[in-house]
């Protein structure tokens, strides 16, 4: 990408609301302009830049494949669902966005907190022991029951030989039991780590845990009983939040959004191991 084009992105997502930073802004990378970013995104307002119903999804360039299947999926349920959903959910983007969790994330710069979790055959992974074979890339998930979720995931493992090539590691974390999580697996053939972080605990002390609003809880609830799909009555769910890892366990690049259809494209994430790895 030319220098032009970047800044004419950076400002274009300036406008949106969306802020773009470096590691070498901040003082931690060496190489100025390597990719190396930090997309904090507060989605408060994320509805008025939302496409008609009967619009085609906002046109978003070929390199962003994940962007245009979230944009199609949006307008599709827009254009179908009823109203009042329609209302509730984009109140609860909005609820979530207001709540000042985004402040409490971690941020590029900042030292990952060690975990361990199982997977989704009940193994036991310990994030120093992935540090210690090269980059990790942490991407949480709400669960297998929702579509955004399984658009980034299969997002994801199309762009897994990129990730194996740079050695890193991709691990992504939802709240959902072990043997959901196996489920979900299995339903979108992902060949990379899928964690089960029970409670959000692990979540939490990413800062990436939110709680949430009492009539979509009691929508989720009642719809497909999210409180025993995670065996959890805690009401709290996990940012859509990617991080990306150096081996000394240091953010070097972040994506968090409140806005649950809005996720990491992986061509970004690619960037940011690459100028790690550099």
């Amino acid at each position: 990408m030319s220098i032009e084009s970047t800044r004419s992105m950076i400002a274009a997502l300036a406008s949106a609301g969306v802020l773009v930073l470096s590691l070498a802004s901040l003082g931690g990378c060496d190489g100025a302009g390597t990719g190396s970013e930090t997309a904090v995104s507060n989605s408060a307002s994320s509805s008025a830049s939302m496409p008609a119903a009967d619009d085609p999804a906002k046109a978003v360039p070929a390199a962003r494949p994940l962007q245009a299947q979230l944009e199609a999926k949006k307008a599709d349920f827009i254009a179908k669902a009823p109203p009042e959903r329609v209302a509730l959910y984009e109140q609860g983007v909005r609820d979530v966005a207001e709540s000042g969790v985004l402040t409490s994330a971690k941020k590029v710069g900042d030292r990952a907190p060690d975990f361990s979790l199982p997977d989704a055959k009940g193994d036991t992974v310990v994030l120093a022991d992935l540090l210690a074979k090269g980059p990790v890339v942490i991407t949480w998930y709400r669960g297998g029951w929702c579509p955004y979720c399984n658009l980034q995931l299969k997002a994801m493992q199309d762009r897994l030989p990129d990730f194996e090539r740079l050695g890193a590691t991709v691990v992504a974390i939802s709240p959902e039991k072990p043997d959901e999580s196996l489920s979900t697996a299995e339903k979108d053939a992902l060949a990379f780590l899928v964690l089960s972080d029970h409670g959000n605990a692990v979540a939490d002390r990413y800062g990436v845990r939110y709680k949430l609003p009492g009539a979509i809880l009691e929508q989720f609830n009642k719809g497909f009983g999210l409180d025993k799909h995670n065996d959890d009555d805690s009401g709290t769910l996990p940012l859509a939040a990617t991080y990306v890892l150096d081996r000394d366990g240091v953010i070097r690049w972040a994506f968090v959004s409140a806005d649950y259809r809005e996720r990491a494209e992986p061509g970004d994430v690619v960037a940011a191991i690459e100028a790690v790895v550099r």
